[in-house]
């Protein structure tokens, strides 16, 4: 199976703070910015502790768990103010895969069977402090083998030592009681100092721990996918990039290159076009950042390197001939050199067709509705409702919604068609009102599936 890297932000006031024993602001606060900057650099994982101290503050923390859900690619952990079985709920409606439970809390505990049959036993962690936790009894421990699926340890300096300690305990609670239940995974969280790469390679080789993470991953210059690469060499069952190509299995042009276009993976525009030698290319699929040959210098490019705009491999094509790859990727900041989006940001030709890509006319319809908002024109219908307010929307909203209804027992579907698109723009309006996009929407759709 393989080793899964986790990284964790951590959440005080709805903001990103430095650990679970430092509540001073981290990386600008801003975590919804660095669970995505975890997750484009190789973690398998994120870890998000809700440190907050009252329910309005825990609220805020559920709402930028799902803002962060939408924008990770990774699996998502909720821990922290689990204090009854709706805190579970809220946690995994959150968009959290899992939902971690803290066994220093006896209620935590005393909850555990019910939330494991309600919600799955493969949504719950328990989460165990060894300095703390060390006299959890065997009917505890019997318990947390046969009702979570999960192990979280919170380990020090004696982490290896607690790792077979915990472990032990484990497959000697995984008696009858536990029937054909696996014995959880334990995913060890080293405080204080990293333990180095050797020393997670053995771990990991031995089989200890299913995951690590550590204090090396709050640093967001570590680069996660070359230590993977390095665990993976160092015989580590970890989640690398493997090429089903070679560079030599590719056509290069007369100087050596092979051309790459460059694709945005979730709206799947294209950004920019460069080209790549041998070291390029295996330095890309190596770290998982793009890395391009220079021709105009004559040197190995690391994309961002200067301006912050790094670009995150998702996803490698090849072309029917072997000549041209495409890279999907995730752009932070612009591709271009000109401060644009996308390099080709200059229209010489088109020819206005009646087809549209659907997903272009919402954007395009949203992006008026947004422009109405920040700047209003006199009798435009849009400004009226947001001069009205929430109410008036909500009240459109709801009467649109009706007409569909109405619409729909007619069998003429041009009626519906209409009353469809008029319910579309006022969501729209709703959205605009609350800040919320397409593309929020269509993140929160696809971890649905």
């Amino acid at each position: 199976m393989e080793k899964q890297i986790v990284s964790a932000v951590f959440l005080n006031r709805g903001m990103a703070v430095s650990s679970l024993t430092d509540s001073s602001e981290y990386a600008g606060g801003d975590a919804a910015a660095l669970s995505q900057q975890y997750s484009d650099r190789g973690a398998d994982v994120l870890l998000v502790f809700d440190q907050s101290d009252t329910d309005e503050e825990h609220d805020n923390s559920l709402t930028l768990m799902r803002r962060m859900a939408r924008i990770t690619d990774i699996p998502m952990w909720g821990a922290g103010n689990v204090k009854r079985v709706e805190d579970v709920k809220k946690i995994l409606y959150a968009g959290c895969m899992k939902a971690v439970l803290n066994a220093s809390r006896a209620s935590n505990l005393d909850m555990l069977e019910e939330v494991s049959a309600r919600f799955g036993r493969e949504k719950i962690a328990v989460c165990i402090a060894p300095d703390r936790d060390e006299e959890l009894s065997a009917e505890q421990m019997t318990k947390i083998a046969k009702y979570s699926d999960c192990i979280l340890l919170l380990a020090d300096d004696n982490y290896e030592t607690d790792l077979r300690r915990v472990r032990e305990q484990l497959i000697g609670c995984a008696g009858p009681d536990v029937q054909d239940k696996t014995v959880p995974d334990i995913l060890l969280w080293k405080t204080g100092s990293s333990p180095d790469t050797e020393t997670i390679a053995q771990i990991f080789r031995e089989d200890l721990a299913a995951g690590l993470g550590c204090g090396m991953t709050q640093d967001t210059d570590t680069d996660l996918m070359g230590l993977k690469a390095d665990l993976k060499e160092m015989g580590a069952d970890v989640n690398t990039y493997t090429c089903s190509v070679l560079w030599d299995d590719l056509k290069k042009d007369s100087n050596g290159l092979v051309p790459v276009v460059v694709q945005d993976y979730r709206n799947e525009e294209v950004l920019m076009v460069a080209y790549m030698n041998r070291e390029a290319f295996e330095n890309t699929v190596r770290t998982g950042r793009m890395t391009y040959w220079s021709r105009s210098r004559s040197e190995l490019w690391l994309k961002g390197l200067t301006s912050g705009h790094f670009q995150y491999l998702k996803e490698m094509r090849i072309d029917c001939d072997n000549d041209t790859l495409l890279a999907r990727i995730s752009q932070i900041g612009a591709a271009c050199h000109t401060g644009n989006r996308s390099c080709f940001y200059r229209s010489v030709l088109k020819k206005d067709t009646p087809h549209k890509n659907p997903m272009k006319v919402f954007e395009d319809v949203y992006g008026t509705i947004e422009d109405r908002k920040a700047h209003p024109k006199e009798g435009s219908y849009t400004n009226y409702l947001f001069d009205k307010g929430i109410d008036k929307i909500l009240k459109k909203c709801g009467e649109e919604a009706t007409e569909i209804v109405i619409a729909a027992k007619n069998p003429n579907p041009e009626e519906i068609k209409y009353e469809m698109a008029d319910f579309l723009y006022h969501m729209m309006v709703l959205m605009a009102a609350r800040d919320i996009t397409w593309d929020d929407i269509a993140q929160e759709l696809a971890n649905r599936e």
